[in-house]
């Protein structure tokens, strides 16, 4: 044999030595990538080590086993008790009865398809070594349905109060003075912002706004009264709640009606024009008109009412006064309805009782 043909059979053994070691190397590689399929397969249904959902570790377990512990966790925030203060009362409540709930599954189906998402080696190698992934999953709680609202119309109804307008009246011929009061009302939408927020933060303790109503007619704003009593014929002036003076008046001779009711002052007059009101009746013997002057049945003031044809006016017949003397209207002496008359606004509630 040639030293040619050796040298080839050398250089073929040794490939064939090359061969064969890497052929061994691919099958233990092959076997290791199968073992470590069959690993990864058999532990697939376990989440990854230091995957976490609301900060609880669920690495290692199943996905029951993750949402029975979330479950749990859930639980535990959903029954905590809210205190709510509102003015002096109180209310105890829990988030679940609020209407706020936690969707666990969906918080640890997010938790494996992270964990499952993690490359093939990676997870094999996380999991033989019990090495952490470090995937953390939020556990979304909602509010649903209208509890709270519910709660908070409850809270409102409870608390509320109706602003008291200032006022003078007549009861049972006694004259009766009411001082305004404010009113009180939960402010809702503020309260109901609060509660979310309250939720948000996981806070235990709650203070529901409370706002003044304020009085449509306060003290200040009660303005003035004139009541009539008709038993007596005293005409009362009020500023306010405070009576300024009391006159003596003539109200309705009999067959005539100074009418009874809560009426207004419409219209005010200087030295007035007398109009016969009823020429066919009463005053068939009298004029049509009657200028201003001494003989005017109006004297030289007239304070107008809504009530049809009814004034306070002044009169020349002193001797009426104190009596029931007239057609229905609400006479006066010239000098008391002459100082009566600037205090008198147009609007100017008068009570005839």
């Amino acid at each position: 044999m040639t030293r040619g043909q050796h040298a080839k059979r050398a250089a073929g053994s040794v490939i064939a030595v090359v061969a064969i070691a890497v052929g061994i190397v691919l099958l233990a590689l092959g076997g290791v990538a199968f073992a470590a399929y069959r690993y990864d397969r058999a532990t697939s249904d376990k989440i990854l080590p230091g995957v976490a959902v609301a900060g609880v570790d669920v690495g290692g377990m199943t996905r029951i086993e993750a949402v029975e512990a979330i479950d749990a966790i859930a639980a535990e925030r959903l029954d905590a008790p809210i205190s709510i203060a509102a003015l002096d009362g109180s209310w105890t409540v829990s988030p679940a009865e609020l209407g706020q709930s936690a969707d666990v599954e969906a918080a640890v189906d997010r938790a494996i398809a992270a964990s499952e998402s993690t490359g093939f080696f990676a997870r094999v190698w996380h999991r033989l070594r019990d090495e952490p992934v470090d995937i953390a999953v939020d556990l979304p709680f909602a509010i649903t349905g209208t509890s709270m609202q519910t709660l908070i119309s409850t809270i409102a109804s409870e608390i509320a109060s109706v602003p008291r307008d200032a006022s003078v009246s007549v009861v049972d011929g006694e004259t009766v003075f009411v001082h305004s009061r404010p009113g009180r009302a939960l402010g809702t939408n503020v309260a109901l912002k609060r509660l979310m927020a309250t939720l948000d933060g996981r806070a235990t303790a709650v203070r529901l706004p409370v706002k003044v109503v304020k009085p449509a007619v306060p003290d200040a704003k009660l303005g003035k009264t004139i009541i009539v009593d008709r038993t007596t014929n005293e005409l009362y002036f009020y500023s306010r709640f405070d009576l300024v003076h009391t006159y003596h008046v003539a109200t309705a001779a009999a067959g005539y009606v100074t009418p009874a009711g809560d009426w207004t002052i419409v219209d005010k007059q200087e030295n007035p024009t007398w109009y016969n009101p009823a020429p066919d009746t009463w005053g068939a013997d009298l004029p049509a008109s009657i200028p201003p002057g001494p003989g005017n049945p109006l004297g030289t003031r007239a304070l107008y009412l809504n009530a049809s044809g009814i004034r306070i006016h002044g009169t020349y017949d002193v001797g009426s006064i104190g009596t029931h003397a007239s057609h229905g209207c609400i006479r006066m002496l010239i000098s008391d309805v002459e100082s009566l008359y600037p205090l008198v606004p147009i609007g100017t509630r008068v009570i005839v009782y």
